[in-house]
């Protein structure tokens, strides 16, 4: 990757070492064997000169994150280190695990220093003497390779990491009289070369000569060195450059490799005898000592962490960064396979980052690889794969060569010097009589002209004392205007003082008016406790009408047995008239069929009866089995009745899931007893999901009955919190028919539980859409001013948090309301409520900032619109830990916008960045604090 090829004789050599150093380090590297015609180039063949060098790699395992620490005795480490003997137990499970032997092994607590001194410091001593190096970190995202190679540590100089502390060692090594250092800085992002000096470079050319097969940047800016704040303001423009991004598994993941490439350029004098024979022409014009320097080369590379999707949770174009990233390691992988296998063919075309590391695994630089892993087991996958990667690296040797140049350039300039030297002496030997005259006549006219000088300053001083004079005077009436109006000035600041002193009392008053909030809750409480014996009434009166109902069908077998008593009787009576009948004549014969008829009209009425007591008795089954439903509700509310209101609401409505991995501490951490509830709950549904279908779901939301659509509403809402479930709801217009429901109903449960499926289905970019399309955010908005229940505003302030998470939809948000429905949820003063609000807040500022740094969007922040920097200074640290963080990190992206700095400034928000990059318990926040100070001119004035 070198500039230029150098022009001018150019030697092979072995470098003089001193006698006080020890040569353990090149010599007992690797044993000297041949190395593969792939990887070696023909010149090394038959170069005696040359040393193999294997890679060194080295192995350092991060400490335990918060989520980690969380855990506690829950928490399953999948690796064990050796120290002692460089060796590394990688666990699959209790019975199965296997070792690994590393050059070097570095804990949780080991320092920067000797991770500088063991991996890079033998790489930055031979490029001091001549030689290509590299120094690269490879490992899964969030395992601490920014932090080992990239870490600043201006502050701190013990958090400095390689990159630092390898210029900050070539500093002191060199001579500023006769050596010169340059730096590029550069990244791979979406397999385009890009320059982080000097943004407005892209798509840098990568050229390869053909005939030392070196690799050079043409295009890349390269920028020399002198000291060590150059090297700090260098490096923050290129971490300020630098696109990063905010993912479940690393708040501030690398979304690019950054490459540092290191010109050493140093001189070297040697005897003529010692170097390759000069021409005879050449031996009478040439010095006896030839000047010759040492041109040499050293990459540091910090690689983009490797990651899964569905682990890391990117979207959108993160996806296409992870893809380009996760492309370039696959190509690295199998150069490193093919190198450790000796293979005839090594692909280094299938990528950028293979061309530009070609002359690093394989080639004639000294390497050293350090490779990172993370405890959890969650992750032993990624950690195996990295292992393997550092044990395939420890395979490649490398054919490191020195390379030295005449300097015919420091040659040319001396004696260009000596001829224009000897050529001003000619000219001013014969100058020098003609200046002694000309000086004589001048020094004449000089003296005349002082004298007349001196003649008019002399007036031109008194007339210019006289006007400074009145101009004092003047000066000293203007003053003393100011220190009336300074006066007058403090005398309003003294008003201003008692104005926000009584603000703060009346501030004070409304946390008191905040505090009473927490006794609505228990009466909230009671009055569900009314419901319960409500329904326990219900009960009561349902057992005493299915009681009179059975006293009902008591009298209708009364009227039976009597219908049947008065037909025997008729029967009788028949059977007497005709025996009468046959002794009168047969005038009665008429009569005779009259009662005939009356008897087959009783039989049909009998019938008749018969079936009215078939549907009595069925009603009456019926009535029995509501009354067994509504026995078992009872059961179910009185075992829910134990769990506060927030609970229940989770449990009714399912696990609202929030974006970007903010704001699932609390859902973390309930009790063993919720897990279960809501894990059977699941089941439940997912049983009737199974045996009536979708379809018949979302048809009962339209149901007259309001106890059948909150039942209905609760299913589609725990549906929604799986993924696989959500395409299908939209498809068979759930969303549609939750909107409607939202937008139609009164009920305070219907409301929260739509809410809750709303914010589920808003975790889908493409259900973001939907729901921004046909209103949702305005339904949301105004169902936020109309509730003052606490757990629906906390399902509506989820959904909107989610909506905030998308930078396309940010202005139709706030045109709709979302925004200050967020903020007028505040007044409830309910944690969960208020943690949502900051989530959302968090949300919408980080994509915000996103874009604005990646140059799609200029501005002012929406946000700020609405009167959020002032919501934020009042209420920064109110809260718990939690919320507290989502604040300060929508504060600190805030502030990465340099449209934002006069509002911060007016509000005080330098006050605020000072805390947080010196009080925040989390290391992001204290990193966007110190970024956002350290990078905008404005705060670095008001902070001097």
């Amino acid at each position: 990757m070198a500039t230029g090829s150098g022009a001018g004789r150019a030697s092979v050599r072995p470098v003089d070492r001193p006698r006080g150093t020890s040569t353990a380090r090149s010599k007992s590297v690797a044993p000297r064997r041949p190395p593969s015609p792939a990887r070696a180039r023909p010149a090394a063949d038959h170069d005696p000169t040359a040393d193999l060098c294997r890679v060194r790699v080295a192995l350092r395992i991060r400490p335990k994150n918060a989520d980690e620490l969380a855990q506690g005795a829950d928490f399953d480490t999948c690796v064990e280190l050796q120290a002692e003997c460089k060796k590394l137990k990688l666990k699959k499970n209790n019975w199965a695990s296997e070792s690994y032997q590393f050059d070097e092994i570095f804990g949780e607590n080991s320092s920067q220093k000797r991770i500088y001194e063991v991996v890079a410091k033998p790489v930055v001593e031979s490029v001091l003497e001549g030689y290509n190096g590299t120094v690269m970190a490879y490992g899964q995202t969030g395992t601490g390779k920014t932090y080992t190679v990239g870490q600043l540590g201006k502050e701190d100089p013990s958090e400095r990491g390689i990159m630092v502390r390898a210029l900050e060692h070539i500093l002191s090594s060199m001579s500023l009289e006769t050596d010169s250092m340059a730096v590029s800085y550069l990244q791979l992002y979406l397999e385009s070369v890009q320059d982080l000096l000097a943004p407005e470079k892209t798509n840098i050319p990568i050229v390869e000569d053909s005939k030392t097969g070196e690799v050079s940047l043409p295009g890349a800016a390269i920028v020399e060195i002198k000291d060590l704040e150059h090297v700090f303001q260098l490096l923050q423009i290129g971490e300020t450059n630098r696109h990063a991004a905010d993912t479940k598994m690393n708040t501030e993941s690398s979304r690019s490799h950054a490459i540092l490439i290191i010109h050493l350029q140093r001189s070297l004098k040697m005897k003529e005898e010692n170097t390759v024979s000069i021409p005879s022409d050449a031996e009478h014009t040439l010095p006896g000592d030839l000047p010759l320097v040492l041109k040499s080369k050293l990459l540091i590379v910090d690689l983009a962490g490797s990651e899964r999707i569905d682990k890391s949770g990117s979207e959108g174009h993160m996806i296409e960064e992870a893809k380009f990233i996760n492309l370039s390691l696959s190509s690295l992988g199998k150069c490193i396979n093919a190198l450790a296998e000796n293979s005839s063919h090594i692909p280094t075309r299938d990528s950028k980052l293979t061309r530009m590391l070609r002359d690093s695994f394989g080639g004639t630089a000294r390497t050293s690889l350090v490779v990172t892993i993370g405890p959890s087991a969650r992750h032993y996958s990624e950690t195996s794969s990295t292992v393997l990667f550092g044990q395939r690296a420890m395979k490649i040797v490398n054919t490191i060569r020195l390379k030295e140049e005449v300097d015919y350039e420091t040659l040319y300039k001396k004696v260009e010097d000596e001829v224009d030297h000897l050529t001003s002496d000619m000219e001013r030997q014969q100058k020098l009589r003609q200046r002694e005259k000309m000086q004589l006549e001048k020094r004449l006219k000089v003296s005349e002209a002082f004298l007349h000088d001196l003649k008019m300053t002399s007036t031109m001083q008194i007339e210019n004392l006289e006007k400074e004079k009145h101009q004092f005077e003047y000066a000293i009436k203007r003053l003393m205007q100011e220190l009336e109006e300074k006066e007058g000035q403090n005398n309003v600041l003294s008003e201003k003082i008692v104005h926000l002193e009584t603000s703060l009392n009346e501030k004070k008053q409304q946390q008191l008016e905040s505090f009473s909030t927490t006794q609505i809750l228990s009466e909230t409480t009671k009055a569900h406790e009314k419901k319960v014996g409500e329904l326990l009434r219900q009960l009561e009166e349902e057992k005493s009408r299915s009681a009179s109902m059975k006293g009902h069908f008591n009298v209708l077998e009364q009227q039976l047995s009597d219908a049947q008593s008065s037909a025997q009787f008729q029967e009788n009576t028949a059977r007497e008239l005709k025996r009468d009948l046959s002794k009168v004549t047969e005038i009665f014969t008429n009569q005779v069929h009259s009662l005939e008829g009356k008897i087959s009209q009783l039989m049909s009425e009998k019938e008749l009866m018969y079936k009215e007591l078939k549907s009595a008795q069925a009603k009456v089954q019926d009535e029995a089995r509501h009354r067994q439903s509504l026995e078992a509700e009872v059961v179910r509310l009185k075992r829910s009745k134990t769990d506060n209101c927030a609970e229940e609401s989770k449990t009714l409505c399912g696990m609202v899931r929030s974006g970007s991995g903010l704001g699932s501490e609390a859902f973390m951490s309930k009790s063993g007893n919720f897990k279960e509830t809501l894990a059977s709950q699941r089941g439940t549904i997912s049983k009737i999901f199974e045996e009536v279908g979708l379809p018949n779901v979302l048809a009962l939301l339209k149901s007259e009955e309001l106890e059948v659509q909150i039942h209905a509403v609760k299913v589609v809402a725990n549906l929604a919190a799986e993924d696989i479930n959500q395409e299908k709801i939209v498809e068979e217009g759930g969303l549609d028919a939750l909107l409607s429901l939202l937008e139609t109903s009164e009920n305070t449960t219907i409301h929260r539980a739509t809410a809750g499926a709303i914010a589920n289905l808003a975790m889908n970019v493409s259900n973001q859409a939907l729901i921004m399309n046909k209103g949702g955010a305005q339904l949301l908005a105004n169902i936020a001013s109309k509730t003052d229940d606490p757990q629906t505003m906390r399902m509506v302030a989820g959904a909107i948090a989610n909506l905030c998470g998308n930078e396309k939809w940010h202005a139709m948000l706030k045109q709709d309301g979302g925004i200050k429905a967020l903020l007028g949820m505040f007044q409830t003063g309910h944690t969960d409520v208020i943690a949502q609000i900051a989530r959302g807040l968090a949300n919408f500022a980080k994509c915000e900032s996103r874009v604005i740094s990646q140059g799609h969007k200029k501005g002012r922040s929406l946000l700020i619109e609405d009167g959020i920097l002032s919501w934020i200074m009042a209420n920064s640290t109110m809260f718990p830990p939690s919320t507290r963080r989502h604040i300060e990190l929508a504060f600190c992206h805030l502030a990465q916008n340099v449209e934002n700095s006069r509002d911060i400034i007016i509000t005080g928000g330098i006050k605020e960045l000072l805390r947080i990059s010196r009080e925040s318990s989390r290391d992001d926040a204290r990193t966007l604090a110190k970024k956002a100070l350290n990078s905008n001119p404005a705060f670095l004035k008001e902070i001097q």
